[in-house]
């Protein structure tokens, strides 16, 4: 077979324009970036949806991630796909690929095989320029802080208690912690700081959950970038930096369509990781989607535990969405990995294995249950996958009432997905009631950590650190008590101990701070050791891109 950029450099991409026009837009309605890219106009959800049926909301989430991977975007192409092959309007709904990821370990955020949005170097590699505008748009206010403190600071910021931070997108451990202001005098204040990576920025979050130009505004004006030192808060709007970062942020606010290799229609906007933020794409962008076709196939990042929990407690509780079906990704290689086998045998038959490794996808299930959804569970094949593997799979899905379906579409693009496919449409068709919150955003902040916590990963109890105890009393004395909860915590277990695989039970989840990211409009709180500025490993992927002959290679 092919490598995934071999198959989307040989893909005959149709005009963007013509994309488009399958979900009802035409070219004024477009910002045009080259043949194959395009913005679209935020004014379209003003005028009336042409379309007759009510639009199905799709959600494709996974297990706990591993190494071995499970397919999450993938499984989100091929579905859509394979709706659109049979006769259904689709869009999708995605979110933008990070540098860091692409350049480091993780590689290109655009799927693979011959389920993939194209042009992938380009999506992959600048995109429109959202990145950068949040990352200009939140060293901008840096900057502003920092040039407050210099020119006298009238609103008394103590140099100690600044939170905001700069972001590069791009992995750099050595900007982790950093002094900034050193030298003469004119050159700053001297104090220390750091960067995170652009998907963790706060701006980034205030992104992808703004309803239009206007609440985006009204949340970089409330956004926290410090407190003095009697401990009052210190805003951007205080600084006069919102209609700066506003205006940085004006194209960026607008989804970027381009087309899977099949040319089904695909909005890729906005790119918060979910381990360090809240992991959705853009309500914009999933507005719009809905908007213009009958079903709409959207992800959220690593497992359900973090990204789907955060899509429907934050997003869909903000935004006023919900879903008509709930797909839950796995494969055979994860599920022996969580059933304790080393990744150098992932190969090697073992259903024995992939039954132990089971209680990580029924963990899952009941997770999404939680919310009073029941999954469609999809198998994503290899063709290392033995009839016996997936039996199991298929039999214990049986045991537990869920529908399922395997899934090629690596192999075989949106013909590959058909089964699957079918089986959402049926159980989206099925009368159903809105999701239920795992929690109410009033409830006392540490019952909303505890509901997450033992209901969603599984722990016995919850312990706060000396400064998370403080970091609660701060959020309660300023009045954030009613914000909902996104939890900063590893993605490669349901608990806060990466060496903990399949589905530990009663352990305890350590917070160790709580960050109050009002322009967003939520707790970020921090559990484990998580990095919001991740390292490059080893052997980055960095060192195997180039340019051959005019064409971009080695980019995964």
């Amino acid at each position: 077979m092919p490598s995934d950029a071999e198959i989307a450099q040989a893909a005959r991409l149709e005009p963007i324009a013509r994309v488009a026009a399958r979900l009802g837009l035409d070219e004024s309605q477009l910002e045009l970036y080259g043949p194959h890219i395009a913005k679209v106009d935020g004014a379209v959800l003003e005028r009336p949806r042409s379309r007759r049926e009510a639009p199905r909301l799709v959600l494709v989430s996974a297990i706990t991630p591993t190494s071995a991977g499970e397919g999450k975007t993938t499984t989100s192409i091929g579905l859509a796909d394979a709706l659109s092959s049979l006769g259904s309007s689709v869009c999708l709904a995605l979110r933008e690929p990070s540098l860091g990821p692409a350049f480091g370990l993780k590689g290109g955020a655009t799927g693979g095989g011959y389920s993939q949005l194209v042009p992938m170097e380009r999506i992959n590699l600048h995109f429109t320029g959202d990145f950068h505008a949040v990352g200009a748009a939140n060293n901008l206010l840096a900057a502003l802080i920092d040039n407050h403190l210099q020119h006298g600071n009238q609103l008394g910021l103590d140099p100690k208690a600044i939170t905001w931070r700069r972001v590069l997108d791009m992995n750099d451990r050595s900007l982790r912690r950093i002094v900034v202001g050193l030298g003469a005098p004119a050159d700053g204040v001297t104090r220390e700081t750091g960067f995170d990576i652009t998907a963790a920025s706060e701006v980034m979050a205030m992104l992808c959950l703004a309803d239009d130009s206007e609440d985006l505004r009204a949340r970089l004006v409330r956004t926290l970038v410090g407190f003095t030192r009697s401990g009052d808060p210190v805003t951007a709007g205080q600084l006069g930096a919102a209609g700066a970062m506003l205006a940085l942020l004006r194209d960026a606010l607008k989804p970027n369509l381009v087309q899977t290799l099949e040319g089904t229609p695909a909005l890729v906007h906005g790119g918060p990781f979910a381990n360090i933020a809240h992991g959705c794409n853009s309500v914009l962008a999933t507005r719009l989607a809905l908007h213009c076709a009958d079903w709409v196939v959207t992800e959220a990042g690593f497992g359900f535990d973090l990204g789907a929990e955060k899509f429907f407690d934050i997003k869909c509780a903000s935004a006023g969405l919900d879903t008509a079906a709930v797909v839950l990704v796995a494969t055979c290689r994860a599920l022996k990995l969580h059933g304790g086998v080393a990744r150098r045998d992932l190969l090697r038959p073992d259903a024995g294995a992939v039954e132990r490794g089971l209680v990580n996808l029924e963990k899952h299930v009941q997770n999404i249950r939680a919310f009073g959804e029941t999954p469609v569970v999809a198998l994503n094949r290899f063709a290392s996958d033995t009839d016996l593997e997936r039996q199991v799979v298929a039999r214990r899905c049986d045991d537990l009432g869920v529908p399922f379906a395997e899934s090629e579409h690596y192999a075989q693009g949106g013909r590959g997905a058909r089964a699957l496919a079918d089986v959402v449409q049926r159980h989206a068709e099925k009368s159903r009631v809105p999701y239920t919150p795992l929690y109410a955003w009033s409830d006392p902040v540490e019952s909303k950590i505890a509901a997450i916590a033992t209901r969603m990963y599984g722990a016995g109890s919850v312990v706060y650190t000396r400064q998370a105890k403080r970091d609660l009393a701060r959020v309660s004395r300023l009045g954030y008590d009613g914000l909902p909860i996104c939890v900063a915590k590893i993605p490669g277990s349901l608990s806060d101990d990466p060496n903990l695989r399949g589905a530990p039970r009663g352990f305890e989840l350590t917070v160790r701070g709580i960050e109050i990211n009002a322009g967003a409009g939520f707790l970020v709180v921090l559990s484990g050791e998580i990095m919001r500025m991740p390292g490059l490993p080893k052997q980055p992927l960095a060192q195997r891109i180039d340019v051959a002959e005019g064409r971009i290679v080695g980019l995964e």
